[in-house]
């Protein structure tokens, strides 16, 4: 499997914005955004972010993710993280994350990189740590339905 990234483009938005089949994929990728998911939410999104990122798997979109903070010398905060469903389990969050982290070192100087994952989001909570990031703080947050959710921050410092 020869995975790519490249940034992202606007042919790829419709795309990555049916990737959450629910309300609760939705969540996990973009909190504040409405179920379903627009292209004109994602754009907006985009346009208020950096580095926003594309995995191609035989010249097809399969993952996105960019930084909603970005500081250099300081801290690269990675966020709307997610898969296309044909696409996961199949290693295309780790290479995702591992380019995400090396625009953040190298392009950003970053002297650290962060993530947050909700509880419920049991592929974030495996993965990140396999990549060498540490949980550092939990927040109280609310879903959708009004539910008390834990927001975990996990970071990676820099090599």
């Amino acid at each position: 499997m020869k995975l790519t990234h490249r940034a992202v483009a606007e042919k790829d938005i419709p795309a990555i914005s049916s990737w959450a089949k629910n309300q609760e994929e939705l969540y996990y990728f973009f909190p504040r955004a409405i179920y379903p998911l627009t292209p004109e939410q994602l754009s907006e999104a985009i346009a208020q972010r950096n580095n926003s990122t594309v995995v191609e798997l035989e010249g097809q979109p399969v993952a996105f993710a960019n930084f909603y903070k970005w500081e250099k010398g300081g801290t690269c905060s990675i966020g709307n993280v997610i898969v296309s469903p044909e696409a996961r389990n199949q290693g295309v969050a780790r290479f995702l994350m591992e380019q995400m982290c090396s625009i953040a070192f190298h392009e950003h100087k970053a002297s650290e990189v962060t993530v947050s994952c909700f509880n419920s989001n049991t592929a974030g909570l495996l993965l990140y740590p396999k990549l060498g990031f540490h949980p550092f703080a939990t927040e109280e947050r609310q879903d959708k339905a009004g539910n008390r959710v834990a927001l975990i921050h996990m970071r990676l410092s820099g090599q």
